[in-house]
C-alpha cells in the first residue's frame, strides 16, 4: 500500500517562501515520476510541478515558473517543492502524487495520470 505524506505548509506573507515535503512509502519510489498539484476552494485540482523518476526531467505550470523548484531524494523517498516569492494566488491545498506508470518518459500534467495521492497540506499566502 502506497502512502504519501505531505508537510511544510503554513501561513506566509506575500514574497515569502515555503518548502513542502512529501514522504513516500513506496519501495520502488525511484521508478516513478512524481508531481505536485494544488486545489483552491471552488476550483479544480491543477498541476504545479513534476519531476522525472531519474530527476533528469522537470516540468512546471506557467504560473510558478521561476519561483518554484521541484526536486527529489530517491535514497530517502522524498519529493520537495521549494516555493519562493509566494503570491496570494498561490493559496491552496497542495498535494503530491505518484505517476501510475513506471519509468514513464515525460511529465504528465493531468491528475488522471497519477494513481496515489497524499492528504494535502494547506498553503495560505497573505497580501
Amino acid at each position: 500500500q502506497v502512502q504519501l505524506v505531505e508537510s511544510g505548509g503554513g501561513l506566509v506573507q506575500a514574497g515569502g517562501s515555503l518548502r513542502l515535503s512529501c514522504a513516500a512509502s513506496v519501495r520502488t519510489f525511484s521508478n516513478y515520476n512524481m508531481g505536485w498539484f494544488r486545489q483552491a476552494p471552488g476550483k479544480e485540482r491543477g498541476f504545479v510541478a513534476g519531476v522525472g523518476w531519474s530527476s533528469r526531467e522537470s516540468e512546471y505550470a506557467d504560473s510558478v515558473k521561476g519561483r518554484f523548484t521541484i526536486s527529489r531524494d530517491n535514497v530517502n523517498h522524498v519529493v520537495y517543492l521549494q516555493m519562493n516569492n509566494l503570491k496570494p494566488e498561490d493559496t491552496a491545498t497542495y498535494y503530491c502524487a505518484k505517476d501510475r506508470q513506471e519509468f514513464r518518459g515525460g511529465i504528465r500534467l493531468s491528475p488522471a495520470e497519477y494513481d496515489d495521492w497524499g492528504q494535502g497540506t494547506q498553503v495560505t499566502v497573505s497580501s
